[in-house]
């Protein structure tokens, strides 16, 4: 396992408010927050992609857009055409979930022709396309299967939960995700993630990416339990205190 900074670490958060009552001062305060800590991306609904792609421009920051959140129950052609929306509208990341119905139905080729059509957007457009599981909802072999046909598809990541379902992310499914796809495709972590324990857990597991509205928290608690500044390398795999916070 790498060694960290806290910056690092920063860096694997995707800073979300995916609210249905935010508000455009969310949106601002939402920003402000991941130019503070310097994350990786805003996680938004695909409605705020132009005000937040606005708030971060000259910034390293992405904006990422929501497609058919939470639930997945568009068709592929409705996804497709939010997709570019978002990208037209400044997103340059995309999350989008599953047709879940279609995977209950055991439709394999649907999840496929689905993932490979809106990965081609992202992939012309040079943005990266996460693709949204929501494991509550799936039999282990279910989420063996999706990986399996994302391992051939290639999107940039295969991510947990929406963390609008029944069930967030959990250490079993980021290693099932991860011994299937292995290094061909990298995996998100999302849902329930709201302590350093649990950020440090995705991590061994496997997750290069973490989605949750607790980064603030769980930067400073990292910082608190390592004492270090954000130059200092961290190695996780150490033994190191427990502080659920």
């Amino acid at each position: 396992m790498p060694a960290y900074t806290i910056d690092d670490f920063s860096r694997m958060i995707d800073h979300t408010n995916l609210h249905a009552d935010a508000s455009a001062a969310d949106m601002k305060k939402l920003c402000d927050e991941a130019k503070q800590y310097h994350f990786k991306m805003v996680a938004i609904n695909q409605v705020q992609s132009k005000l937040c792609s606005e708030l971060l421009q000259g910034t390293d920051i992405d904006t990422g857009a929501a497609i058919s959140f939470p639930l997945g129950q568009t068709s592929i052609e409705s996804k497709e055409f939010d997709t570019q929306d978002a990208i037209k509208n400044g997103a340059n990341e995309i999350d989008y979930v599953i047709n879940i119905t279609e995977l209950k139905n055991g439709n394999y080729d649907y999840i496929k022709d689905e993932m490979t059509r809106i990965v081609a957007i992202c992939r012309q457009a040079g943005v990266p396309c996460k693709v949204i599981f929501e494991n509550c909802y799936l039999t282990t072999d279910e989420t063996r299967k999706v990986a399996e046909i994302a391992k051939v598809v290639r999107p940039d990541f295969i991510k947990t939960a929406t963390g609008f379902g029944t069930g967030g992310a959990t250490v079993a499914d980021v290693k099932l995700m991860k011994s299937v796809v292995g290094d061909t495709v990298k995996v998100k972590a999302a849902g329930g993630i709201r302590n350093s324990d649990d950020f440090l857990a995705m991590i061994q597991a496997g997750a290069d990416r973490i989605g949750c509205s607790a980064g603030i928290k769980i930067i400073e608690a990292l910082k608190e339990r390592f004492q270090v500044d954000h130059i200092d390398h961290i190695d996780i795999d150490r033994p190191y205190p427990k502080i659920t916070q």
